[in-house]
């Protein structure tokens, strides 16, 4: 059951309704400009035509101003002037072939700048041009919401960003605090995105921020569960549309902290990780390998439980968000007796097997160790149907492991 929320919604229902309220009764005023105000009436004009105050040159007599507009000159008036330039005229008609010698010039290496210039850019687009059999975004061309066109760019780019967020084992640094409340602290995040129907990428993100946070600051204990609930907020503002409100974490941490205490651990986090909080979480990635793959949603959902299990252990806190996302990919693959890791997956992961075989050995022995009674979010929550009931699947045996990574080492 979701955790109830505070008495303040129904609060703020009730204002809302006398807001629409007023949208009823039709008592909507408009303020009008009349033509007697200093600015005389409303004028109609273009958004980008028109803006400065620079009073356009008229060619014809003007109407409006009531002047008489000058005498046209003389047939006679015109021979002269043409036959006798002025000293003022001469200077003028020399610079103006001189211009009109240098615009051709222009004119005429214009063509070979824009022929340069189109050839570098059909250079670089042959050169980011992805193969057709690793394509795997041309199905959703002209999809702006897929954003087809970037989408291996983007992934590129988040893959080498999370060179900046390495990690390294921060816990001797904390005198207080040890791998075991770590992991009590993390199920218990997980049982909060549950209750409050969060998206995964903010469990993966409040997780990240709290290892990050914890890497630059010595804390105590008695504040470990007030860090994790100011990251799942700061993580939910980030990526939720809708994200909790500071209330909502001051009912789920039972009234152990204050208000004031969220704002100030809130402003330190973000102040210990220079507001840089845009870190890769294997999640994103692990959804784009799926696509790869072309995995289907229950091995997905199985490569995902594997992900979100590895949260709980430190050891696998330095792992890369795309490594660790690649090894728990092929896990699943292996369990679901489906083809391993194949060309394409190497093209778009910048992995090989042999990047991936130590990290798949270290999951399949955390799937092989007995679970802590303590830490049991992970394993009811993908024990549900909604989830495909992955949690209960049977390991794969360790010769069938290891015959596939050796299948697929010779073959590469």
């Amino acid at each position: 059951m979701p955790f109830q929320r505070s008495n303040k919604h129904s609060s703020l229902s009730k204002r809302q309704g006398k807001v629409s309220g007023l949208g009823n009764q039709e008592e909507v005023f408009h303020v009008k400009r009349t033509p007697s105000s200093p600015q005389g009436g409303p004028k109609k004009r273009s958004a980008f035509v028109d803006l400065t105050n620079t009073n356009k040159v008229q060619n014809g007599p003007s109407v409006k101003s009531g002047k008489p507009a000058k005498k046209a000159l003389t047939s006679k008036a015109v021979k002269t002037r043409s036959k006798c330039p002025s000293s003022e005229e001469q200077p003028k008609k020399a610079e103006g072939q001189v211009e009109g010698s240098l615009s051709e010039d222009s004119s005429a290496s214009r063509p070979k700048e824009q022929s340069a210039v189109q050839q570098a850019l059909e250079s670089a687009v042959q050169e980011q041009k992805i193969p057709e059999a690793f394509d795997i975004d041309k199905e959703q061309a002209g999809d702006c919401l897929m954003s087809p066109e970037y989408a291996k760019d983007i992934f590129d780019y988040l893959k080498n960003r999370e060179e900046k967020f390495v990690l390294t084992d921060y816990m001797h640094n904390q005198p207080d605090l040890n791998g075991e409340m770590r992991g009590i602290l993390v199920d218990w995040m997980v049982e909060v995105q549950e209750n409050f129907e969060l998206n995964h990428e903010t469990l993966y993100l409040a997780v990240k921020l709290t290892d990050h946070y914890l890497a630059v600051t010595v804390v105590m204990k008695e504040s470990l569960q007030l860090i994790g609930s100011t990251a799942m907020l700061i993580a939910a503002k980030f990526e939720e549309r809708c994200p909790p409100c500071v209330d909502d974490f001051l009912y789920i941490c039972d009234d152990a902290y204050k208000r004031q205490e969220f704002i100030v651990m809130e402003r330190n986090i973000l102040q210990g990780l220079n507001f840089d909080i845009n870190i890769p979480v294997p999640y994103r990635f692990l959804r784009r390998y799926a696509k790869v793959a072309h995995a289907s949603m229950e091995t997905l959902t199985l490569a995902r439980y594997v992900c979100e299990l590895s949260l709980l252990e430190l050891e696998l806190v330095p792992e890369r968000a795309s490594h660790l996302a690649s090894a728990c990919l092929l896990l699943a693959l292996i369990t679901k007796g489906l083809e391993g890791w194949t060309a394409a997956l190497q093209y778009h992961t910048g992995y090989v097997l042999s990047d991936l075989s130590p990290l798949v050995r270290r999951l399949y022995a955390m799937l092989a160790s007995p679970s802590d009674e303590k830490l049991k979010a992970v394993e009811n929550k993908y024990s549900h149907k909604v989830f495909f009931e992955v949690a209960k699947i049977p390991l794969v045996h360790i010769k069938t492991l290891e015959d596939a990574l050796t299948e697929q080492d010779i073959s590469q």
